[in-house]
């Protein structure tokens, strides 16, 4: 074998003026001997990517088994995120169909086969001023929702029954027409908020460039959403009030009416009534500290904003109880519980917890006997009074009617009421014409009684006699029965709780009847609580529209039972953040609330 040397010693400038000198061989170019040409691709890209059917494309009945994979470009990788809205048309439609989707996961895979969980990769890129993205394929998975086609001119939306092609390019869905058709959103109704992904509004090539998100409220639309019941669930700190208070004012908007009945052509503007344990509503009386810029925003989005000036306060008389209302202008009106309205719900003195048989024995003996003695109009004092005569107990024990025990527990637990009854005010029953105002927001503060028994007896007497009288058939006040209602409840976990006594039976079964019967008699029930899963469930499953703003509480937040893609990021949201799960008017969506109060808000 011949012996080739030390290669060590080569000389390269040596050998290139050798090869130079012996060999008609043309001189090695130099990169400064190329110049650039300058090439322009034929077309126009369109989009952020195409679909892509590496793995399969499919559009299946069982969306486990759907398989929808795109592929997004590099200088368009910045600009997508989990949520956001895209649309692929079908080239093949005379409908100019077009797939509307929504992005699930992002994933990078490697485009070349190659390991870079190794110390020379990380070293290399550690070194390295940026990250070359065309060594990898960035990947969206894409949740079909619906397929939206032009109908004589009119964008229309259906299930996703066909499979796009592969390589079809996929972009932004920036129209507004598109994403509220694709979303199902109205176009009029109860402004909630504006339309979001993660966080941020989403916009359009429109003006305004965002999206509103609105609540159907016209019968030719099926029926108001109003009256089939609202849940605003939130922590403290979320907004909730804010949110609240913003609602109800769309609520009150002067536009707003409602047929007296159906087919009726007159038609009468909602009244309010709100349950304020905080004392903080009465200032939609007065308008907030608004920029003009704010305003005329509002103006132009048809959201009504400023204080609204047919705003009483029905001020609870109990016991010493002050109430101070320097934090707002509203009317004040002092009232009272009359005993009265214990014959038609004796349930409001049973609240010690009076078991079966001893309720029975206060329903059907020894208030009808108090009634034949004193008359409807008989006091609580008189009726304590009554059950006092121990001669009335003999009897009724020897008769067989009520047991003396029996007896003993009803008048012990009927006690303790004195300081709600028939204060020195004018009974509620006396002022049902400014109670309930066609057009106008009553409030009835709580912060200032500190019994919290006397607070649910106060609450839970006004909402029943409400109820009683939307429903009745023949009620006692017209003015209840003919004028649209929205119950409003805030911190209604303490209310309409599910609990094993007779008390909390008949509420909640009072207010399952009204929740099922609302939309028929115009009657709508807007709860606010932070304890969604101490709410009963026959009143839970009533409600249509849940707003969800952050929740911390895992059984919270399964509570209120909303898809699992955005039930993970309830505990992430920022204040104003919320979701909305209304089944009968879109699809679950994110929204961002008003980043201002329209009314007053605060102490401050």
């Amino acid at each position: 074998m011949s012996d080739l040397g030390d290669f060590t010693e080569f000389d390269n400038d040596d050998a290139g003026e050798q090869a130079s000198e012996g060999s008609d061989a043309p001189e090695r170019a130099t990169s400064d001997d190329f110049e650039p040409v300058e090439t322009t691709p034929t077309g126009e890209e369109r989009g952020i990517g195409v679909l892509s059917a590496a793995e399969g494309l499919t559009i299946s009945e069982d969306g486990e088994d759907t398989r929808l994979r795109a592929y997004v470009t590099v200088g368009n990788r910045a600009d997508v995120r989990i949520g956001t809205y895209l649309l692929a048309p079908y080239p093949d439609s005379t409908t100019e169909e077009r797939l509307f989707c929504r992005i699930t996961a992002l994933e990078y895979v490697r485009e070349f086969r190659a390991d870079d969980a190794t110390e020379i990769h990380a070293r290399r890129a550690m070194r390295a001023e940026g990250i070359d993205e065309q060594d990898f394929k960035f990947m969206a998975t894409l949740e079909p929702v619906a397929i939206l086609y032009n109908d004589d001119g009119e964008l229309q939306r259906r299930m996703t029954d066909r499979v796009p092609k592969p390589e079809t390019p996929v972009s932004h869905a920036d129209e507004r027409s598109a994403i509220k058709t694709g979303l199902k959103i109205p176009e009029d109704g109860v402004f909630l908020g504006h339309l979001s992904v993660g966080g941020e509004k989403v916009r359009t090539a429109a003006q305004p460039p965002t999206i509103d998100y609105r609540l159907k409220d016209a019968y030719d639309a099926g029926d108001p959403l109003v009256f089939r019941h609202t849940l605003v669930a939130g922590g403290t700190g979320s907004g909730k009030t804010h949110l609240a208070k913003n609602v109800l004012r769309q609520f009150l908007a002067e536009e707003r009416a409602y047929p007296v009945e159906t087919g009726s052509d007159r038609t009468v503007r909602p009244a309010v009534v709100q349950f304020d344990p905080q004392d903080e509503y009465a200032q939609m009386h007065d308008d907030g500290d608004l920029a003009a810029d704010f305003r005329r925003r509002c103006e132009r989005e048809g959201i009504a904003c400023g204080g609204h000036e047919d705003t009483v306060a029905f001020v609870p008389e109990v016991g010493g109880a002050t109430y101070s209302a320097e934090h707002h202008r509203a009317e004040q009106v002092a009232f009272t519980i009359p005993f009265s309205m214990v014959h038609d719900n004796p349930w409001l003195i049973a609240g010690s917890g009076l078991n079966d048989n001893q309720y029975g024995a206060l329903v059907n003996v020894l208030l009808p006997l108090f009634r034949d003695q004193y008359g409807r109009e008989g006091t609580y004092d008189q009726f304590t009074s009554f059950l006092d005569d121990p001669a009335l107990k003999e009897e009724l024990d020897e008769t067989g009617r009520v047991h003396e025990a029996t007896y003993d527990a009803v008048r012990r637990r009927a006690r303790g009421f004195g300081n709600i009854f028939d204060q020195d005010a004018r009974p509620i029953t006396d002022l049902i014409h400014e109670f309930v105002r066609p057009g106008g927001l009553t409030v009835v503060p709580t912060y200032h009684i500190n019994d919290s028994r006397a607070t649910e007896t106060v609450v839970l007497a006004l909402s029943s006699l409400l109820v009683d009288e939307k429903l009745s058939n023949d009620p006692t006040f017209e003015r209840i029965g003919e004028t649209p209602l929205v119950v409003g409840m805030d911190e209604a976990h303490n209310f309409l709780t599910d609990a094993d006594s007779v008390q909390a039976r008949k509420v909640i079964g009072k207010f399952t009847d009204a929740a099922k019967q609302g939309r028929k008699e115009r009657l709508g029930l807007f709860l606010i609580t932070q304890d969604p899963q101490d709410i009963a469930d026959p009143v839970f499953k009533q409600i249509n529209t849940t707003v969800v703003l952050n929740l911390g509480d895992e059984d919270a937040i399964s509570a209120v039972n909303i898809p699992s893609h955005l039930e993970a990021k309830v505990p992430y949201m920022e204040q104003g953040q919320m979701v909305v799960y209304s089944p009968d008017n879109s699809e679950p969506v994110e929204l961002i609330g008003l980043p201002e109060c329209v009314t007053r808000h605060g102490r401050g």
